[in-house]
């Protein structure tokens, strides 16, 4: 019976050690997992500063002001974001340490209770004067196990007070803690406001110049004239991979097969379609190598068709760009991307999702720029897609 009572004693102390030690792998695991997202974050912030740097250096255009203010805003949404996982990653380590302070006040407590003891027995026994200990004992044994007893008992209460200090200053040190996670916390709120306040100015100022270039018949020209000449870029682009095929994971059926019955990249709205378009205004003609959609619900970009990703990068005039090799001379690229969730040289699958929509580059809000391509010649995308 005894032992079985041990046994049950055993197994409940086992279940809790089992337990506060898988807590504190899941905290840890969290704070790791953090830790990781603010690396990969401020990695993104690094490159959207030297895009800003690159973009500075160069002449002076319509599409180079649109550029820096969209990195501008991108930067500022990546430093939001930041401080957003910072914030969460404090509340956390602040949660952790408002769990640990009522445990280490209890320790304290049951310190402070033995030394009260020991204090209590040393003012029974004096302060250990052995000239007066050797005339109370009536013999040399007896001397010798007061003494003994009497050492261990000293040994003992100074265990206890440089215990119950260490508590002490483990307390101190987690509200001082505490309070720093605290006042860091106040700090990333403040600042995230502050963020906002700037990417709500760069947009007002974003719109400023838009409105100016869609009301203004000879920014609208120089906008196009630059357009014209990001999609010669875009061409010569498209040269450079056609004399670098990438490897096309296996493809039971080809791309052209499928002509007519292709999923769309988003589900919403074409709101500018291929091929010639006429100014409403200005009475001008341009040339679409694509269709716009704007989102209806859902602002996940998907691959159209199996192929390998040959490009991930922002490309001026088309804001974050991806462009998927489906093997055969197919192409299919996604303009106007907010953030990538492929990379270069990924395999995709057909609905596999690719990027989220955004507004990069884009003159009329958010919105997919799409375009598919047979060598370097585009095609209707409408012809292709269900």
């Amino acid at each position: 019976m005894r032992a079985f009572k041990k046994n049950i004693v055993f197994l409940f102390i086992f279940s809790i050690l089992l337990f506060m030690s898988s807590k504190y792998q899941s905290n840890a695991q969290q704070v790791s997992e953090y830790e990781k997202r603010l690396a990969e974050i401020t990695k993104q912030i690094k490159t959207i500063k030297s895009k800003i740097k690159e973009e500075e250096r160069k002449k002076s255009s319509i599409l180079s002001q649109l550029s820096q203010i969209e990195f501008q805003k991108q930067l500022l949404k990546k430093e939001i974001m930041l401080n957003q996982t910072k914030l969460r990653k404090a509340n956390k380590e602040l949660g952790v340490l408002e769990n640990k302070i009522p445990s280490i006040r209890a320790e304290l407590e049951a310190e402070k209770k033995a030394i009260i003891k020991i204090m209590v027995t040393l003012y029974k026994h004096g302060k250990f004067d052995y000239f007066k200990l050797m005339l109370r004992v009536k013999s040399a044994a007896r001397f010798l196990t007061e003494n003994k007893y009497l050492t261990i008992l000293a040994k003992h209460q100074q265990k206890i007070i440089t215990d119950y200090f260490e508590t002490l200053d483990q307390l101190n040190q987690s509200i001082s803690k505490a309070e720093q996670k605290k006042n860091k916390i106040n700090s990333l709120v403040h600042s995230s406001k502050q963020k906002r306040q700037e990417l709500i100015a760069q947009e007002k100022k974003n719109k400023s110049l838009i409105n100016k270039i869609n009301n203004n018949r000879e920014s609208y020209q120089k906008t196009i004239n630059e357009l014209q000449e990001r999609a010669e870029q875009l061409k010569n682009l498209m040269e450079k991979l056609l004399k670098n095929p990438s490897s096309i994971p296996v493809i039971l059926i080809p791309m052209y097969e499928e002509k007519g019955n292709i999923p769309w990249p988003i589900s919403g709205k074409v709101i500018s379609s291929f091929g010639l378009k006429r100014h409403p205004k200005f009475n001008t003609i341009t040339k679409n190598n694509g269709i716009e959609i704007s989102p209806k619900n859902n602002s996940v970009v998907r691959s159209i068709h199996p192929g390998r990703v040959v490009y991930t990068d922002y490309f001026q005039g088309y804001g974050n760009l991806i462009i998927i090799d489906h093997g055969m001379s197919y192409y299919s690229l996604y303009g106007h991307c907010s953030d990538f969730l492929v990379k270069k040289g990924d395999a995709v699958n057909s609905g596999q999702p690719i990027a989220m929509v955004g507004e990069t580059g884009f003159l009329s809000g958010t919105s997919l720029y799409f375009e598919i391509r047979y060598k370097t010649k585009p095609l209707n995308p409408l012809k292709w897609l269900k």
